[in-house]
């Protein structure tokens, strides 16, 4: 059966599944062998060369989701995003990024595009104009991230297609933060869509990946690169990322509704002074949003009012944790200043509204009563 007339579920559960032939077990079997034959066969697999046969069958499930040909599974989304740029870009070539994205992705170009000989141009706003503008006559790639990390901003994703197709152009997105369940920009266009797999994918906070999704061709050319630079996923890890992905729909959707009430409450709680969260009326690109997003997704941020501590705040929670990861099963808070943007100069934040007091929120799939309550609680002991 065509996984074109699959539900999303039964993709979650079946697809990219290996066949226990010998014993007829219920779920894929681990192969944890780093040597397989040579002679006489039609695939040399090697861990390192991203085809052992859980890395080949998980890839599947992957460009299932993405509605692409194929994929590849990496060791963390770093490993994944610094492979395909180093894919598509080489020395005198020019990158075009979005400049509301995460931290670790900012800090990598800025650090190691200048020993590749690398130029790049960081966008001043997230409209296509802003992309058109920022264009060289050597741009190679263009990047953007919707929602970004962490204020939530919706970037038009069929526009940034359009405007790469125009002008002969890669274009990739980050598709972390909404997942192929709430959105798939493949569809809308986009040539390379990348993830943490460690986040939605993973979904349990206890599996560290990434992910790239794209055309046959695209996919052997991040290969040619990926085996040289050795980023791929231990075989341990990649049976406990199936086994995740099977609830992946499940997960996401119960926690997609979660977040939409929070951020609803959020937004009318004295002690808030800004929510962002693209599902909301008030949120400057929400008709794009629901125009290019099945749903809205599980992340959100929102400042505390001035005199109340961030640090604190955090601190005095019971339920929600406080952690570095976002969307795990639990709900989670972290201030964007301290880990996912610390490596940018507070100019840099403040350039991009990245303020002391925005809590980033990763919702869980926990009652909303209790997650209200746990906030309630915790505001009123920093606010007595």
């Amino acid at each position: 059966m065509s996984n074109k007339k699959l539900g999303l579920n039964t993709i979650c559960t079946h697809v990219g599944e290996l066949k226990d032939e010998q014993f007829k077990g219920a779920v894929s079997p681990m192969y944890l062998s780093s040597s397989y034959e040579f002679l006489d066969v039609e695939i040399k697999r090697y861990p390192r060369y991203f085809n052992t046969p859980n890395q080949e069958y998980l890839s599947k499930k992957i460009a299932a989701l993405e509605h692409t040909e194929a994929a590849m599974i990496f060791g963390s989304g770093m490993a994944a995003i610094s492979t395909m740029f180093l894919a598509f870009l080489k020395h005198g070539d020019h990158l075009v990024v979005q400049n509301t994205l995460y931290g670790g992705t900012v800090n990598f170009i800025k650090e190691e595009f200048p020993k590749y000989g690398i130029e790049y141009t960081f966008t001043n706003g997230y409209k296509a104009e802003d992309f058109e503008d920022a264009i060289k006559s050597n741009t190679k790639l263009i990047h953007i991230e919707t929602p970004s990390n962490p204020l939530m901003t919706i970037t038009d994703i069929k526009a940034i297609a359009n405007l790469g197709k125009s002008k002969s152009i890669y274009t990739s997105i980050d598709n972390t933060f909404a997942s192929p369940i709430n959105q798939n920009p493949i569809d809308l266009g986009i040539d390379m869509v990348m993830h943490s797999a460690t986040k939605y994918f993973g979904g349990h906070s206890d599996i560290c990946a990434g992910a790239v999704a794209s055309s046959e061709e695209v996919i052997e050319r991040i290969w040619n690169v990926g085996k040289n630079l050795g980023g791929n996923l231990s075989d341990m890890t990649v049976w406990m990322l199936e086994r995740s992905m099977k609830t992946l729909g499940l997960r996401v959707k119960a926690q997609t509704k979660n977040a939409f009430k929070m951020a609803k409450w959020l937004e009318k709680h004295a002690k808030i002074s800004k929510v962002y969260y693209p599902g909301l009326k008030s949120h400057p690109d929400y008709k794009l949003a629901k125009s290019q997003m099945n749903g809205f997704g599980a992340m959100m941020s929102f400042e505390l009012i001035g005199e109340l501590d961030a640090y604190k705040f955090q601190k005095n929670l019971k339920l929600i944790k406080s952690s570095m990861s976002l969307a795990g099963v639990e709900s989670t808070v972290i201030s964007p200043h301290l880990t996912s943007h610390a490596l940018l100069t507070q100019e840099e934040r403040d350039a991009i509204g990245i303020s002391d007091q925005l809590i980033r929120f990763s919702v869980g799939i926990e009652n909303t009563k209790d997650l209200k309550a746990d906030i309630e609680q915790a505001i009123s002991h920093i606010s007595n």
